[in-house]
């Protein structure tokens, strides 16, 4: 990891230099999110706040109330905070932007797992937000599967809002692993810091 730095760091600005990437730590970091979106989604179900049954009739959004959403708006940050922060710890980054690369992929390697299961039928163990990505899967029961136009637009919506949720919390989660101050401005402090000084 020392001599990729070195070779970044003293590289052309026209020359590519490859990141490396940890398929390990990638691997894990993804198992760890799919883990904590069914441990959140079971605990979620079992309190009866991010049921399937919800999204199935949701025909409107007034139908949900602020407990639901902010459930399922936690439940699914923080398991992808769980996974990217997993990521960067046992990839060993101490960079922002490879930790936050990493992270990204773990999130990226988590979604065809997370649907893999899904369309097995486990939409009531990941809880409604998830659950309602589950299209007419043979394997799943026709009653779990939402109906009218109203729901499946309102449940897709409420999908792509935890996936996406879910990047920006993976995102967090390699920033926070890596050690780094989370703030935009410390890569140029850190680039100033970094260049070499000139006598003049």
């Amino acid at each position: 990891m020392d001599r990729t730095r070195e070779k970044i760091a003293s590289a052309p600005d026209h020359e590519w230099v490859a990141w490396p990437v940890c398929w390990s730590a990638l691997w894990v970091g993804a198992l760890a999110s799919i883990a904590a979106v069914l441990i959140f989604g079971l605990v979620g179900t079992a309190l009866g706040v991010t049921s399937i049954a919800h999204v199935k009739d949701l025909s409107s959004w007034k139908s949900l109330s602020l407990i639901d959403t902010a459930a399922a708006i936690f439940g699914a940050f923080l398991a992808f905070v769980i996974g990217g922060w997993v990521t960067g710890k046992i990839a060993g980054i101490r960079r922002s932007e490879p930790a936050i690369l990493h992270a990204a992929i773990s999130w990226l390697l988590a979604l065809p797992l997370l649907l893999v299961f899904l369309s097995l039928g486990a939409g009531e163990a990941f809880g409604g937000w998830y659950g309602s990505i589950i299209g007419n899967s043979p394997l799943v029961s026709a009653g779990s599967v939402i109906s009218t136009p109203e729901a499946i637009r309102h449940g897709a919506i409420a999908a792509v809002s935890a996936i996406l949720l879910g990047l920006m919390g993976a995102v967090i989660g390699g920033w926070m692993a890596c050690g780094e101050p989370m703030s935009i401005t410390h890569y140029r402090k850190r680039a100033n810091h970094s260049a070499p000084r000139t006598e003049g």
